[in-house]
């Protein structure tokens, strides 16, 4: 159910168990007790800032349970990733199974995967669960640039990730590389569209403009064209925040369309909002809604 507010209770201290969705000025109170459930395939972040911790930070913010399948764990800090280890794909496997047949899931997430085993073990996942929506966030570099995936790994996600995909959502630089035989983004987002995706997402914040331009593509066409105010710093875990909203906007029964506007608006004001608690970027604060005076 879904409770209109007025404009002035946007940043309103959120006192039951709800979620927030804010570009509708709206609240999402639970007519049942258990919350919709959202697996994310994510690395493990030390510093809190992106992978698993985001998502988990980002879905609890939705009003959703967040069921987390680790692929990896790193040493990172707030600057960069300085070392990572995939987790043995018989034991991702292991994770997501015991939850998928225990507890419904209505939505899944797809972060960091460490190795092409592991993509094709997801992959076999989610052949055996086609009616679950997918939101593939194709994590090929951190934030301080780092690359996280081999071309093996790269050609694993092209292949058998994304033709599985609800939605696919790259930056740019993760689009190019995603469909390099393209010439613009325009082509790269078709391309993908082409390998199967139903919609693609490419999100702006790496090209140099003067606002954020995000554009929304489905059925071979571009959708919906979304601009955002350029922020002045640089943020982990932004990616990793927009892509778990989309999968819990979904799992809360939005149409891609909308999900993808609402999370774009969650996501930017947890930017504007943003803290920087270390040497390095700045972090989302994806719980902002909470600290808003009454």
């Amino acid at each position: 159910m879904i409770v209109p507010v007025g404009p002035n209770s946007f940043g309103q201290r959120l006192k039951l168990r709800t979620g927030f969705i804010p570009a509708a000025r709206a609240i999402i109170i639970y007519t049942m007790n258990t919350p919709p459930v959202v697996m994310t395939f994510s690395g493990h972040d030390p510093s809190g800032g992106a992978g698993m911790q985001a998502d988990i930070e980002t879905l609890a913010s939705q009003g959703c349970l967040a069921t987390p399948v680790i692929t990896a764990l790193t040493v990172q800090d707030s600057r960069d990733i300085i070392d990572s280890q995939a987790v043995n794909a018989s034991h991702v496997i292991a994770q997501a199974r015991a939850v998928l047949e225990d507890i419904p899931v209505a939505a899944i997430k797809i972060g960091m995967i460490g190795s092409s085993e592991n993509a094709q073990t997801i992959h076999s996942i989610l052949q055996d669960y086609p009616r679950i929506p997918v939101i593939l966030d194709p994590i090929l570099a951190s934030g301080g640039g780092t690359a996280l995936a081999d071309e093996r790994l790269l050609d694993t996600i092209r292949l058998l990730l994304v033709p599985l995909s609800t939605m696919v959502t790259p930056n740019s630089q993760e689009a190019r590389l995603l469909a390099p035989e393209a010439d613009t983004l325009d082509a790269c987002a078709l391309a993908l569209l082409d390998t199967g995706a139903q919609y693609v997402l490419i999100t702006g914040s790496h090209e140099q403009t003067p606002k954020v331009t995000n554009n929304l593509y489905h059925a071979r066409r571009l959708l919906d064209t979304f601009s955002w105010e350029r922020l002045p710093h640089s943020y982990h875990g932004s990616g990793c925040t927009l892509s778990a909203c989309i999968a819990g906007m979904i799992a809360h029964g939005l149409d891609p369309l909308h999900a993808a506007h609402e999370a774009q608006d969650f996501t930017w004001n947890t930017l504007q909002h943003g803290y920087r608690p270390g040497m390095g970027q700045f972090f989302p604060d994806r719980l902002f809604w909470s600290k808003q005076d009454d």
